[in-house]
């Protein structure tokens, strides 16, 4: 066994110088062919440069050849003339002197002076002349039309303007009368400014509420404002009433006694258009001729109510009767 395994050792050794010998054979194969590869990779790239360089070239080659195909049937076209025959014919001439030259540079620029001669210029003169006249007239006819809209406009703003002054004069002698009704005393007016040159009039209210000093709207409390609208909305109303009229919460920041006044203008313009109150205060609730709410009996179904106050009233009399 021993000298079996020497002769193995022996045998394996010099596998190992054979596998040594065939890895760096290997190895060097590889490189070659790593180097190979970058070659193949560096002449694809110029192959496909090359390729890009002749379709490029083609390309050039087919727009030169449309160009002179286009040149010799402009040449044939202009002058009846064969421009490859003329081009042989040439070369078979000797070379023109010098005199002979600028005499050639001379022709064309007088050629080029005299420029392209039109033969239908006449008949595009009396085209355009006519179109001419037609655009004149079409140009007076929008001068006419533009003139009549601008008095037209004028009439209009002026009107509008007239119609305005007395709506304005009408509406602040109304508001003069309805604001101390509302509030129980004091003064207001309604005042007009001046925007600017070319701007639309503005309009300013100036109020004073019992006890305070004459001040902007603005300047007045949430409960003032909302009555200052009010009063501003109900003196619209007297000078042009119309059927309804929707109030939401409006009485909501008014105190009792504001409340009271609201409640009785209301009550006096109702003659001459029907009020629709959105309303959750019991004083204004009383001065309705009919309440509306919803309830909810049960839970998740809602349900509309309806009560008229007179026929309440007289039921709860006979009641009581």
């Amino acid at each position: 066994l021993q000298s079996r395994q020497g002769e193995w050792d022996e045998g394996l050794k010099t596998l190992v110088e054979t596998h040594h010998l065939l890895k760096a054979g290997h190895d060097a194969f590889a490189a070659s062919v790593l180097e190979q590869d970058a070659l193949l990779r560096v002449t694809r790239s110029r192959l496909a440069e090359l390729s890009q360089e002749v379709s490029e070239a083609a390309l050039k080659d087919r727009e030169v050849s449309l160009e002179l195909n286009h040149l010799i049937e402009q040449v044939h076209e202009r002058h009846q003339a064969d421009l490859l025959a003329e081009v042989q014919q040439y070369h078979l001439l000797p070379l023109p002197s010098s005199e002979s030259e600028k005499k050639v540079s001379m022709l064309k620029l007088q050629v080029e002076r005299m420029g392209e001669i039109n033969l239908t210029a006449i008949d595009e003169k009396a085209e355009l002349a006519e179109r001419f006249e037609f655009l004149k007239g079409q140009r007076s006819d929008l001068e006419s039309s533009l003139s009549q809209l601008k008095e037209a406009i004028a009439k209009l703003d002026k009107a509008s303007q007239s119609r305005f002054n007395e709506t304005f004069e009408a509406v602040n002698a109304q508001f003069q009368t309805v604001f101390p009704r509302m509030f129980g005393g004091g003064r207001a007016s309604l005042v007009m400014t001046q925007e600017g040159p070319g701007m639309e009039n503005g309009i300013e209210i100036i109020v004073q509420p019992p006890g305070k000093k004459l001040q902007n709207v603005n300047l007045l409390s949430g409960g003032e404002k909302a009555l200052t609208s009010v009063s501003l909305i109900f003196s619209i109303f007297m000078i042009k009433p119309t059927p309804f009229c929707l109030l939401d919460e409006v009485d909501a920041p008014l105190d009792e006694a504001n409340v009271g006044r609201y409640n009785e203008m209301v009550k006096q313009m109702s003659s001459q258009s029907q009020f629709i109150l959105i309303t959750h205060n019991k004083k204004t609730m009383e001065v309705a001729d009919t309440l509306y709410g919803i309830t909810m009996e049960e839970a998740g179904i809602s349900k509309l109510v309806s009560v008229k106050m007179l026929e309440a009233i007289a039921h709860n009399d006979n009641i009581a009767a």
